[in-house]
């Protein structure tokens, strides 16, 4: 049917956008691939803003202890780990100044990229071709 074809369609830009590309064609198989890649992303980028948490907390005060997570677009791709860093609040005058600091952004990106590198460290990518 027409609806069925634009529904489709609609996962399948859907999934390009994402940059996950599902070659099969039962919809069953697309929707559960689809489903096995989030849940990876998802636990995959739990596991990096857990390390860059921890990196960051040797330069400040954290405001959370732990990750959160959230329904952001730009946190959906479902193939590679995704997150989203507050640095500070500037509605804080003291937290304004720190991030006014060449000194503190400076150990803030150290911070992010350590982060990053012991996450990848511990986590390598896999080799793989991105059709599924």
């Amino acid at each position: 049917s027409a609806a069925a074809r634009w529904m489709a369609n609609k996962e399948n830009a859907a999934d390009a956008v994402g940059g996950l590309n599902v070659g099969a064609k039962d919809a069953q198989v697309q929707r559960a691939l689809l489903d096995m890649s989030t849940t990876a992303q998802i636990n995959d980028s739990l596991k990096l803003g857990k390390q860059l948490l921890g990196e960051i907390g040797r330069v400040g005060k954290l405001h959370k202890a732990k990750v959160e997570q959230a329904g952001f677009a730009v946190l959906k791709a479902p193939d590679i780990p995704s997150v989203l860093v507050e640095t500070a609040f500037i509605s804080n005058p003291d937290e304004e100044a720190r991030l006014k600091s060449d000194d503190y952004q400076e150990q803030l990106a150290d911070a992010l990229m350590l982060g990053i590198r012991r996450y990848f460290a511990a986590n390598p990518p896999l080799a793989r071709n991105r059709s599924v």
